[in-house]
């Protein structure tokens, strides 16, 4: 005996449900991924910003009292030029600070590194 063949209709409207099925499926996966990176992201950059503001105040009036210090004291013997060398100091720090951001920044603690990944292999195996 034979067996009877589905009706095409019905294989049809099977495959197209399961391939929308499997699209939603895959499309909340990738939202869901976002969203956790998202949420990593964010919680390192607000980190990030709240250190760099501490760090700028607590730098400045340190940075206010020290400088005071050294110009009162040296004032005496070197006169002007201690205000150079004070300005020559400083500004090496600030380049030394803004070094150490980039470098914090190059680590890629403000980026999603796995969605964009799989976004890109999604896009290539639907291309």
């Amino acid at each position: 005996m034979e067996q009877p063949t589905p009706p095409p209709e019905a294989g049809l409207l099977s495959g197209i449900s399961s391939l929308l099925r499997n699209g939603f499926a895959l499309v909340f996966n990738r939202l869901e991924l976002a969203g956790l990176e998202f949420g990593e992201l964010r919680d390192n950059f607000f980190k990030l910003l709240l250190l760099g503001a501490l760090g700028v105040g607590t730098s400045l009036v340190a940075l206010a009292y020290w400088s005071v210090l050294v110009v009162y004291l040296s004032w005496d013997s070197l006169g002007w030029k201690i205000l150079l060398i004070m300005a020559g100091v400083f500004t090496l720090f600030s380049y030394a600070i803004f070094r150490h951001a980039q470098s914090l920044l190059a680590d890629g603690k403000l980026t999603m590194p796995a969605t964009m990944t799989e976004l890109r292999n999604d896009r290539d195996a639907l291309l």
